[in-house]
């Protein structure tokens, strides 16, 4: 049996479209208006993909970006983990297309579908291929193509949701202190009628009826939703925290899902964070599903927030419900 080793972070790349759909262009489409987005949501503008641009597309440009950050040449690149809920298509999956648009064809690869938690679940996935000894680099991408899946007839969502992707390094920790500590993730199935794509899949083929009722795109109980993630994007926090022996007054950053700022506001509440220990950004791009956490990591790292050794905890709360929450030492 192999021992496992310590596993950091070495890399962020991201990248997002250039179309952007701002909410003054909304209140074009549907009846809703920019101060009753801003209010409820925080958000003032997305990025949407060009026609004929896809999910594998932003991932293998987040990647490139990657690897220029990190100094790696794509072929050592070993594994691909692509957490998506919009892959290009069924199958083949979207990291087959990512590796063939990378040309690294030494990488083998599959999808995750966690929804909004799909990054911080394919993260802690990477990490024991890293831990165990059996790959040395892994990316983690987490990509989403939303507008292809939203209804823009439909207000109370289609104000939400932007495309965007964001992908990360995982390798042998340098310094055994500065790594992957911990997480906490859990499913709750009670929860699966809040927040899905009714149609496209085994349990309802595509059909002229599923199209005419608009089933192949998002659909949300928002209070529903709303109540559960504020109370279990603190509590998948607070217990990762705990179980270390560490509080919310140790962190120096708090990265989590885009989703809704006031939900993120609640999770710092419970922490008992303050704004600067809180990475907000979802008013530039809305919420891209598994690519906002990662797309928070660049803007921090950017702006100067996040630096070498800083105590960060990742939270995240999506369909299913899924929740799940990391805990690391910043590498670099």
């Amino acid at each position: 049996m192999r021992v496992l080793r310590p596993v950091q972070i070495s890399g962020v790349g991201c990248y997002v479209p250039e179309k952007l759909l701002t909410n003054q262009d909304l209140e074009k489409i549907v009846n809703t208006s920019n101060e009753w987005i801003l209010k409820r949501t925080g958000i003032k503008e997305r990025h949407i993909v060009a026609p004929g641009q896809a999910s594998s597309d932003m991932a293998a440009e987040a990647v490139r970006t990657l690897c220029t950050s990190a100094g790696t040449d794509p072929n050592e690149i070993e594994l691909i983990i692509v957490a998506t809920v919009t892959p290009d298509t069924m199958f083949p999956n979207t990291a087959c297309r990512t590796q063939h648009k990378l040309g690294i064809h030494k990488a083998w690869g599959f999808d995750l579908n966690a929804a909004c938690c799909g990054f911080v679940y394919a993260l802690t996935v990477g990490w024991q291929f890293v831990a165990s000894g059996t790959h040395g680099k892994v990316v983690v991408v987490g990509v989403d193509t939303m507008s292809s899946i939203t209804d823009y007839q439909d207000r109370s969502t289609c104000i939400l949701f932007g495309d965007g992707a964001g992908a990360v390094l995982l390798e042998p920790a340098r310094d055994p202190n500065l790594c992957l500590i911990d997480f906490v993730h859990e499913i709750d199935g009670s929860g699966i009628e809040d927040l899905k794509m009714p149609a496209g899949g085994s349990l309802k083929p595509a059909s002229h009826e599923t199209v005419d009722q608009r089933l192949h795109f998002v659909k949300q109980e928002g209070q529903a939703v709303f109540k559960f993630a504020v109370r279990k994007m603190g509590e998948s926090s607070q217990t990762v925290l705990a179980r270390n022996n560490f509080s919310g007054t140790d962190i120096a950053l708090l990265i989590p899902h885009q989703a809704n700022a006031r939900i993120i506001k609640s999770a710092a509440d419970r922490l008992g964070l303050k704004e600067e220990q809180v990475v907000l950004n979802m008013s530039k791009y809305g919420n891209t599903t598994a690519a906002t956490i990662p797309l928070a990591m660049k803007d921090a790292l950017d702006e100067g927030r996040l630096n070498k050794g800083d105590l960060v905890v990742l939270t995240s709360v999506g369909a299913g419900y899924t929740v799940g929450a990391a805990l690391l030492r910043w590498a670099f």
